[in-house]
């Protein structure tokens, strides 16, 4: 797949056994969070995050929002950091920060003023002994292994598992944990698949921009592969909501513009399609991440909704290293970033 084997396709390789690693080594440390939440009785939660980890927040706002009716808001960080607003959860709020390094002043800072405010808070980051888990009550480690290439793949499944889990717990089921304990097989198929796949879709790796659409739970797939394709590519990409792609910007889409479709099944699958029929109208090429016989990336059948966003990233995730490889770009050092960005 890319040049010498890097070391981004080794971590995409890698994702079922760290999600594996995730769901075993974390389980006792998520039930005693879990427990310890339901006392506090939350009404709310902020969730803290940059980066590929604000993908994870949004994927947060569905989960909680619909497994457990609590609103998520995710932060502005610079309401604390930078203006001082203490705008941040109260005794009935909860708090999470998410980052993979644990090392964002910003978002360490929201944690810390949350705790002092007296709301629970969470550090949800591979680095247990992080400035993040210094601050927050509770840690949840991604146990991810160290992640070597720049962009950030197995840290960010891991990230959504862990929240899944915590729900879980949080409203016991044993349906649901089993299902959760399928994710790591399920996410090994899609990589098979992917793997397999993707070469058929080099027709694209030209094209200079790129959108992608999801709607739901995989609103935060749409937008953390656009995210992937523009670190490992240079391209200009972009993801949408297919409800908001259709208020406007939809008519800035050409002929012959490649889309990604997450159209992985559920409550938003049906629009989400019909929002592919409205692209094909325009002339655009949609690329089309599904279980159902005209997907171009497969998933596996039967993938609960509300843990679809960990399976559906994965295509996504070897379709910008695909890109990357076709193009010739440096693939674990992509030109400008670094692995840990501390912003304030």
């Amino acid at each position: 797949m890319s040049p010498a084997g890097s070391l981004l396709e080794g971590e995409i390789r890698e994702q079922p056994r760290a999600l594996q690693r995730a769901l075993t080594d974390n389980a006792a440390d998520i039930r005693n969070v879990a427990n310890a939440l339901r006392c506090r009785q939350v009404r709310y939660a902020l969730i803290a995050a940059r980066g590929t980890s604000d993908n994870a927040a949004r994927y947060a706002q569905y989960l909680f929002g619909d497994r457990l009716g609590i609103p998520v808001a995710l932060a502005a960080p610079s309401l604390e950091s930078l203006y001082k607003a203490g705008a941040v959860p109260q005794r009935d709020g909860l708090a999470i920060g998410i980052s993979q390094s644990g090392r964002s002043p910003d978002v360490v800072g929201v944690v810390t003023a949350a705790a002092a405010a007296g709301a629970p808070t969470i550090a949800i980051t591979n680095d247990g002994d992080s400035p993040l888990a210094r601050a927050a009550d509770y840690t949840l480690e991604l146990r991810a292994g160290a992640e070597r290439s720049v962009a950030a793949t197995k840290t960010y499944t891991t990230s959504l598992l862990v929240l899944a889990a915590l729900v879980t717990e949080m409203a016991p089921d044993d349906d649901d944990r089993a299902d959760l304990r399928r994710v790591p097989s399920l996410v090994q198929r899609a990589l098979d698949s992917a793997f397999a796949s993707v070469e058929a879709l080099d027709l694209h790796a030209s094209a200079s921009y790129l959108l992608t659409v999801g709607r739901g739970y995989n609103y935060a797939t749409a937008m953390e592969i656009a995210l992937k394709v523009r670190e490992l590519t240079a391209t200009v990409a972009e993801g949408f909501s297919t409800a908001d792609l259709l208020h406007g910007p939809i008519a800035a889409v050409a002929p012959n513009t490649p889309v990604v479709v997450v159209a992985a099944r559920g409550k938003a699958r049906s629009a989400v399609l019909e929002t592919a029929d409205a692209l094909r109208a325009r002339g655009a090429r949609p690329v089309l991440i599904d279980e159902g016989p005209d997907a171009d990336l497969a998933l596996p059948e039967e993938v609960p909704e509300w843990l679809s966003p960990i399976v559906a990233v994965v295509p996504g995730q070897v379709l910008a290293l695909r890109r990357a490889a076709v193009g010739g770009h440096p693939i674990d050092q992509p030109v400008g970033l670094t692995k840990v960005t501390e912003t304030l």
